[in-house]
């Protein structure tokens, strides 16, 4: 076997997708940049970044990747600040929402599952909620996510209010779970920015894991 030219091929690969990369970055960026230029011709507020909000009715029983994500609806774009508020204000709000059900707030090309290549090296943060209070903490947590408030915001995925029978659940999802400054950081900007009052234990666990035991919320990996 010709070892150096196998080595070539190698590298060839890897410098084209390497510049494969580079150029979506500089076309996602062109991008960006013009829907800014349009709504501050049109005199609106544009926000960082563009986000869906997504609903999902969960189906009781063993999770199934394929009816999990034929369950999954986009209710709503947005990408300013107006378009946010006009979006926000008509959503129905979290104490009003069925049990078991999932609202979704991502960035825009990321969807709302554990195998999309945005999140499929990542895990989430994860905070419960008595139901009385849940809804006032999703608000702080989308307005700091859609404000682009929190440490390490390019590692943001999105976030996640899961509504169930005795509890809701928050979950603020990152790209790399292997960084561990950067997943520290996080915990630390959520804590913050929704002045988690003392008690709450925040529990992290990487989407590989929900993977393995079929779980979102149980077994998970770091507490603090």
């Amino acid at each position: 076997m010709d070892f150096t030219a196998e080595k070539k091929e190698l590298e060839s690969n890897n410098n084209n997708t390497n510049s494969d990369t580079a150029q979506r970055t500089l076309d996602s960026s062109s991008e960006v940049e013009e829907r800014h230029a349009r709504d501050l011709k049109a005199g609106l507020h544009p926000l960082k970044h563009k986000f869906v909000f997504w609903y999902t009715r969960r189906t009781p029983g063993v999770r199934n990747q394929t009816s999990y994500e034929d369950n999954i609806k986009k209710i709503v774009d947005f990408s300013t600040v107006e378009g946010f508020w006009v979006c926000y204000c008509h959503l129905a709000r979290p104490s009003s929402l069925p049990s078991p059900t999932d609202l979704h707030l991502f960035k825009e090309g990321i969807r709302p599952l554990w195998e999309d290549s945005a999140n499929c090296n990542g895990g989430k943060w994860i905070i419960r909620f008595k139901k009385a209070v849940s809804g006032r903490f999703w608000e702080d947590l989308v307005l700091a996510l859609v404000g682009d408030q929190l440490d390490y915001g390019d590692q943001i995925c999105g976030a996640v209010l899961s509504i169930r029978f005795n509890e809701d659940i928050l979950s603020v999802w990152n790209r790399n779970a292997s960084d561990n400054q950067a997943v520290m950081a996080l915990r630390d900007s959520i804590k913050r920015h929704l002045k988690l009052p003392h008690g709450y234990i925040m529990e992290y666990k990487p989407h590989d894991a929900s993977l393995k035991d079929n779980s979102s919320y149980r077994n998970t990996w770091l507490r603090g």
